[in-house]
């Protein structure tokens, strides 16, 4: 460890050094992360070679409070202060991108009058240079520390051809016709409203192009939106980007042909008979929450239609059904009037949101019952009551940075696998995508840190206390009492 670096102990040592004259330079690891080490190197030599600024290491996870206050979520990460504020930050392992950063914030550097290349943008001395280009040699670029180089080259030749086959294109759970997840949905209807046409690729049916995909695009989760080659982003960011503008305007740059309204046929494109559309429209608006079924609420005549019909008497909401085993013309056209081909289909004030798959997630996750509040159907829940629903919606549960598939913390990624094995099956919470769920969890419960374990509805414990059981053996029989 460099002498330049200071290894941070406590949130008022950091505090003192952030208010005091100099600028400070904060970088983020973890010993799991494989990114941490080079890009600890390159913060090393960049603290020698910009003496007027203080450059200080956070080890994120022994330092909660420190990285809760920096609302870190991901190592590597770098927070650039000045005058008792942070001026900006960085996520990831991207040299250039930080020693552009540094030198913003620190000044002149003290071998300013060394050549830099072109990646760095600013004179950061040799020995950054050198590092970087090292850097550059063990992971194909020379700005970033890729994650694509654990991708063999027959997979990342794949995943390129499956990028670049269309000029949009969505790796999606499910397809376009039939989407798996609402936020896959979601990006669809987005698209389908931009008036743009897209590949898309089901990660569903191929685990290999799943895990790849994440390593290729360095994004955890999917949906993932590019065009022309590029990564856009998620669910969130579409959302965002269509409501703003933004994305409209990113086809137009990329000369992505954009289909009016008028060509795609208006809303007589569904060829149904106006009668039968009429028809439709009074079924689905004849209650605020409609279940369109096989079988009544109380004879269902499948196990899909059964579960939808048991989640909604738990959220303890009123609702009406249509059996559409009675009625063929009702059956078939609907499939068509909803763009959703398989039954149940479940509607709340007139709008689709989804099958007994998507019901059964969002009802998990809470958003089930957030949306019944927020449509006046439910009385709106407390953050308790919703906390509660998240502990119960299954006999294990754990809340945790990130996904079981994409672990944003060591600790976590520790959890999930003494879960897994020992065989032990449970649902999970990311509480990095819900910061009132984050913040509300640590005082209901009374335990400051994640990640948190959950059986029937009790706290089990943090990462120590698991695997504390695991190895005594105990684990399994205490989440099977």
């Amino acid at each position: 460890m460099d002498s330049a670096v200071k290894d941070i102990k406590s949130k008022a040592e950091l505090d003192e050094a952030v208010n005091g004259a100099s600028p400070v330079i904060l970088h983020f690891w973890a010993s799991w992360c494989e990114a941490s080490k080079p890009m600890d190197q390159v913060f090393s030599h960049l603290a020698t070679d910009f003496p007027h600024a203080r450059f200080f290491r956070v080890e994120a996870e022994e330092q909660p409070e420190i990285s809760e206050a920096y609302a870190v979520s991901a190592v590597p990460y770098f927070a650039f202060c000045k005058d008792g504020k942070i001026v900006d930050t960085l996520e990831g392992a991207d040299p250039a991108s930080l020693a552009n950063k540094v030198a913003k914030v620190a000044g002149p550097a003290n071998l300013a009058e060394c050549a830099a290349p072109a990646s760095l943008g600013v004179a950061a001395g040799p020995a950054v240079i050198e590092k970087v280009q090292e850097l550059a040699k063990q992971n194909g670029s020379s700005q970033t520390v890729s994650p694509r180089s654990d991708l063999s080259d027959s997979l990342k030749e794949r995943l390129q051809q499956l990028v670049n086959s269309h000029p949009v294109f969505l790796f999606m759970k499910g397809n376009p016709e039939q989407p798996k997840c609402r936020f896959s949905r979601k990006v669809v209807e987005i698209l389908e409203e931009e008036g743009v046409q897209f590949g898309s690729f089901d990660i569903l049916s191929d685990n290999e192009v799943r895990e790849g995909m994440k390593k290729f695009s360095n994004w955890p989760t999917f949906p993932q939106l590019f065009c022309k080659g590029e990564l856009i982003g998620g669910c969130d960011i579409v959302v965002a980007m269509h409501e703003s503008g933004e994305l409209k305007d990113v086809f137009k740059e990329n000369d992505i042909p954009i289909q009016s309204q008028e060509s795609k046929g208006g809303s007589d494109s569904t060829g149904l008979s106006a009668t039968l559309a009429s028809r439709l429209e009074t079924l689905i608006n004849s209650s605020p929450v409609m279940v369109f079924m096989k079988g009544t609420a109380e004879e269902p005549k499948c196990g899909f239609s059964n579960k939808v019909v048991e989640i909604l008497k738990q959220e303890k909401v009123p609702f009406q059904t249509f059996d559409i085993l009675t009625d063929d013309e009702v059956r078939r056209g609907l499939k068509v009037f909803s763009n959703w081909p398989s039954y149940p289909q479940l509607y709340v004030k007139g709008e689709l949101i989804g099958g007994s798959d998507i019901v059964l997630e969002m009802h998990k996750s809470g958003e089930l019952k957030k949306i019944f509040a927020e449509k006046g159907i439910a009385p709106k829940e407390t953050l308790e009551d919703r906390i509660k629903s998240l502990i119960n919606s299954s006999e294990v549960t754990l809340f945790m940075k990130g996904t079981p598939d994409a672990p944003r913390c060591g600790f976590s990624s520790k959890v999930v696998n003494a879960l897994r094995q020992e065989g032990i099956s449970f649902g999970s919470f990311d509480i990095l995508s819900d910061d009132e769920v984050r913040q509300g969890l640590k005082t209901f419960s009374n335990w400051p840190t994640y990640p948190q374990l959950y059986y029937k509805g009790e706290l089990i414990g943090g990462c120590d206390i698991v695997l504390e059981l695991l190895n005594s053996g105990e684990l399994k029989s205490t989440l099977s009492e």
